[in-house]
């Protein structure tokens, strides 16, 4: 159609040479609800950072497309048993409707919450990744997120504001994911309240998201060496390695591009180099 062809027009160009670019326009912000052939903000938050959190539930807050397609497509290996006490390859939606969209979903998030706590009673937390129609419509997430963590006993849920067209690729969706952590994890975790025995010798890998299992790797290597690895940050990583995380002696990082910002926090309030 003229309409689409004068649009997509931009996005293919002949270099001539002397030019210092071809005109291409690539950097621009997805378009809510339309599906890019590269990754979003909710992408690199869910897909990325937190969906590797084998112990939480992740839940795919919006239409069921996005959730469908960041199920599974990535190889981020873990050892537990799925719907016992690992989530990673199973999906979670709220699945909105016209009517979530003209109403809000807030009720459908709470009565999501509760459904989950009674048919997977063992998570050790939940997270809540925002897809494109909940930025637009304003849905309260952080508001049900501290309800529901009162209502049950302070359970650890984690409101993440990274819909797709925050950012123009799956970066921003990283950073927003650090910050969530930071925020919801950190300056809520008590250390008194753990059961964690520090060593000289303990470290993190940062931004190892175990695709095929090579944090595994890794991490037989540095424990021959005498290290203890005490977090994956996120590939087969829980909850509890997060809360831990603040007691390492060293944060050796992986993927800067994904995880500069959280270890750059951790030099900056803890120390950790």
């Amino acid at each position: 159609p003229d309409k689409t062809a004068k649009r997509r027009a931009k996005h293919l160009n002949v270099h001539e040479a002397g030019k210092s670019d071809c005109g291409v326009k690539s950097n621009l912000k997805s378009i809510p609800g339309v599906m890019t052939i590269r990754g979003c903000a909710y992408a690199g938050s869910k897909g990325v950072v937190w969906g590797p959190i084998k112990d939480m539930i992740h839940i795919s807050h919006g239409p069921v497309g996005c959730g469908q397609y960041s199920w599974g497509s990535r190889r981020n290996y873990y050892a537990g048993t799925t719907g016992i006490d690992s989530f990673v390859t199973l999906q979670f939606t709220s699945d909105f409707q016209e009517k979530d969209i003209v109403f809000g979903g807030d009720k459908k998030l709470v009565k999501l919450i509760d459904e989950l706590q009674e048919l997977f009673p063992l998570n050790n937390g939940i997270s809540i990744q925002s897809e494109c129609p909940i930025g637009l419509i304003g849905d309260d997430i952080e508001a049900v997120s501290k309800a529901k963590s009162k209502e049950y006993g302070g359970k650890t849920i984690v409101p993440v504001r990274c819909e797709g067209f925050r950012g123009v690729s799956q970066s921003l969706g990283h950073h927003i994911a650090n910050d969530a952590v930071r925020d919801w994890i950190f300056d809520r975790f008590t250390p008194e309240k753990s059961q964690f025995e520090p060593t000289p010798y303990d470290v993190a890998i940062i931004g190892d998201y175990n695709i095929g299992g090579d944090a595994w790797s890794s991490r037989i290597l540095l424990e021959e060496m005498g290290l203890r690895v005490i977090a994956q940050w996120s590939g087969d990583g829980s909850l509890a390695e997060l809360e831990a995380t603040p007691k390492s002696k060293l944060n050796i990082l992986h993927c800067y591009r994904s995880m500069n910002y959280i270890s750059r926090h951790m030099e900056e309030k803890f120390g950790i180099p």
